[in-house]
């Protein structure tokens, strides 16, 4: 035998045990009947918290106008809810999903201050694992007070 001696190896590829196109399709069922359990859930939830702030609850059920309504619940203007937007523009998310994380936060927050909860709670529950948090706030005893709607600065009139 030379110093480069070929070896050469067999398979045999009907001995394997996992058939990997039945395992790829129900790793994809596993993964859509997930999501829609978790879409499902989300939509309990803010229903839940909609009801709460005297909104009806099936307005949590339209993308995009959930957000609108999200934002008006906490005192925000609704027409924040189209940060979103920048999220899902093919050449602006690559920078734009800051605007709607910075949205999301300011939101959650206030949210948090209208059911009476601590920052605490909303940056861990409604921040950091929103689903949990939506589900405390709808399901809990926390009563919505209404905030006052912020104002934008720097008004050209100044108040007498």
């Amino acid at each position: 035998m030379g110093l480069f001696a070929q070896t050469t190896y067999t398979y045999d590829y009907n001995d394997l045990t996992v058939d990997e196109t039945t395992f790829l399709g129900f790793s994809l069922a596993a993964l859509f009947f997930t999501s829609l359990i978790i879409w499902v859930v989300s939509i309990i939830a803010l229903w839940k918290v909609f009801e709460k702030a005297g909104v009806e609850g099936w307005k949590a059920i339209i993308p995009f106008y959930n957000y609108w309504v999200l934002c008006e619940i906490a005192g925000r203007p609704g027409w924040w809810a189209l940060s979103f937007i920048f999220a899902v523009i093919p050449i602006l998310n690559i920078i734009g999903w800051i605007v709607p994380l910075v949205v999301w936060i300011i939101v959650a927050l206030d949210i948090g201050k209208a059911f009476g909860k601590s920052t605490t709670f909303s940056v861990v529950a409604l921040i950091v694992f929103s689903l949990i948090g939506l589900l405390i706030l709808g399901f809990g005893s926390d009563k919505y007070k209404k905030p006052p709607t912020h104002k934008s600065h720097g008004s050209a009139v100044p108040a007498s």
